[in-house]
């Protein structure tokens, strides 16, 4: 079954992923998964890696093999530069939670090297944010970076004229539990004072991402700048008993989610409007009552 769904509800809190859906750090990112690969060894995780049966497709357990034998990405997978790191460590290490803090932990410490390395991933991204800012929506930012990474790129973007714009802004180093734990937006939502549910609805370019969302039982949009076909989208989010989790909408231009909420905004201020109209009596009744 396609994704065509939209969302079902207008938002009240927009929140973000970082990395590949509103900023472009896939050099400095790349960069680091090199120089962590190498050190499986080392860090006591080479034999922690899925096997073949543990791996959610045939293009995982492909990954996961040639990392075994090589300790580096394969090189189409680095020239295309399409999966995060979030995504790959998923990949390598399923739900061994251990592991993937420790595999983290190694990609901060060699990711400080490259920090400085960070754009906008669209050219009018600013703008949209901006468009956004104006509905009077709590936006924030979910990421698994560590804080002083983010906050350090966050304030090179166009001499820090992007921190005005969040609300709130989660990291790794935050909670207990990184995406694709809900622990983050959880958290996040807490301090913008709402509750999860779907008028919350949480931007991200991963399959963890989407896990993320629903676990938090917000609406999960997929950011495809990736340009997955629709068919490779329908294979991450096969909708099994083992991996339930699909998104609520996909968007494949950051603006494409702007335009969506302006007008569910602008849709939900009309229907708003007609139930008070519908309600309200007529001043002619009112004089006879």
């Amino acid at each position: 079954m396609s994704i065509l769904q939209l969302p079902q509800a207008v938002p009240t809190a927009l929140l973000m992923d970082w990395h590949a859906t509103l900023v472009d750090t896939h050099d400095a990112m790349y960069h680091a998964i090199d120089d962590v690969l190498p050190r499986l060894e080392a860090l006591g995780l080479r034999d922690r890696l899925l096997t073949t049966e543990q791996s959610k497709t045939l293009e995982d357990a492909r990954l996961v093999k040639y990392v075994r034998d090589h300790h580096r990405l394969h090189p189409k997978i680095t020239a295309q530069r399409k999966i995060s790191r979030t995504d790959i460590f998923e990949v390598l290490f399923g739900s061994d939670q251990d592991a993937k803090a420790r595999i983290h932990a190694a990609f901060d410490d060699c990711y400080k090297k490259y920090v400085d390395d960070v754009h906008a991933l669209e050219p009018d991204t600013t703008s949209q944010l901006r468009r956004l800012r104006e509905l009077g929506i709590p936006m924030g930012i979910i990421s698994n970076r560590k804080r002083d990474y983010l906050e350090h790129e966050l304030s090179r973007l166009e001499d820090g004229a992007w921190i005005e714009l969040f609300d709130v802004i989660v990291c790794g180093d935050d909670v207990a539990h990184r995406k694709p734990a809900p622990d983050m937006l959880l958290e996040a939502l807490r301090r913008l004072g709402q509750q999860p549910g779907p008028t919350c609805w949480y931007l991200g370019d991963s399959t963890t991402d989407v896990i993320a969302g629903k676990d938090a039982g917000v609406t999960a949009v997929f950011y495809n700048g990736a340009q997955w076909s629709q068919s490779w989208l329908d294979k991450i989010f096969p909708g099994s008993p083992r991996h339930p989790h699909r998104p609520d909408a996909v968007v494949t231009r950051f603006g494409e989610l702007v335009r969506l909420v302006r007008d569910m905004v602008a849709n939900g201020k009309r229907v708003q409007r007609a139930t008070e109209a519908a309600f309200t009596p007529p001043e002619g009744r009112l004089r006879e009552n």
